[in-house]
């Protein structure tokens, strides 16, 4: 589908993990929207121009443009966060990884707690106000229906044997609950927040897990474009989504364990 021009001030969307099969799905479908300027937050340079050259060329958007962020590390996602300008009206968390073997960053946090969970906690605070101040505004935040196992004594991985399966799973908890927590933060602020299973489908992240993937790299973008610049969504906020439906998740109801992992993540904020 070309893209459509709009003659109203574009609503600016920035996706995390934007260089990676879904995150570049969902910045192609969103740019080939009318009205929308996408921001790809990666951490390679070279990965970046390439990918919003792609973008800019197969979708016929010219506003595509990336940013450099490592969302693992606190002072790279608050340094962006500080020379941003302008608007943003909707944040997709979307960067996710899972190692084979136990990885940390250069502050010494294991990867994938730093990058699944707090990268989606630092940028969802760094950007809250700015988020607030271009209402309506929406967080998304990819998470999937692969999670469980959250030990909030040991989110790193240091007493247990570390096993990226696991890893994965409990940051994808994680990353459900926290979509409830900022909901309640966020609400009264003009900001609605949800989660979503994005689809299965062949990645880097997937073979590493020791998967496949049944869906294509469109498909798997559909919820979470629904959910970023849907007409019908932005009511819903704190709630977690597959295929585009509404769906229980007793992760986000544990209000006490959703409020232990805020104050939790809250204590890497440094």
């Amino acid at each position: 589908m070309p893209y459509r021009d709009a003659t109203s001030p574009p609503r600016v969307v920035l996706i995390t993990g934007a260089t990676g099969v879904i995150g570049k799905a969902i910045a192609h479908g969103i740019a080939v929207q009318g009205g929308h300027e996408v921001v790809l937050a990666c951490r390679n340079r070279a990965k970046a121009e390439r990918t919003v050259r792609d973008i800019a060329r197969e979708s016929g958007n010219p506003r595509v443009r990336y940013e450099l962020v490592d969302v693992s590390r606190y002072t790279s996602v608050t340094a962006l966060a500080a020379r941003w300008q302008g608007p943003l009206h909707v944040l997709i968390n979307n960067a996710s990884t899972a190692p084979r073997a136990r990885e940390e960053t250069p502050e010494g946090l294991e990867r994938v707690f730093a990058t699944n969970v707090l990268g989606y906690f630092w940028m969802t605070q760094a950007f809250a106000d700015v988020l607030a101040r271009s209402t309506p505004a929406r967080v998304v935040l990819v998470a999937s229906y692969w999670a469980g196992g959250l030990d909030l004594d040991d989110v790193q991985f240091e007493r247990r044997r570390y096993d990226n399966d696991a890893a994965y799973r409990q940051s994808k908890q994680a990353e459900r609950m926290l979509a409830r927590a900022f909901a309640d933060r966020l609400r009264d602020r003009g900001v609605v927040v949800n989660a979503c299973h994005p689809g299965d489908v062949a990645s880097a992240l997937s073979h590493s897990l020791g998967f496949g993937g049944s869906d294509t790299p469109e498909q798997s973008a559909e919820t979470p474009m629904w959910l970023a610049t849907g007409p019908d969504t932005g009511a819903t906020t704190g709630s977690y989504f597959e295929h585009m439906r509404e769906r229980s998740c007793r992760f986000g109801a544990n209000r006490e364990a959703v409020e232990a992992l805020y104050q939790t993540c809250q204590g890497f904020a440094d």
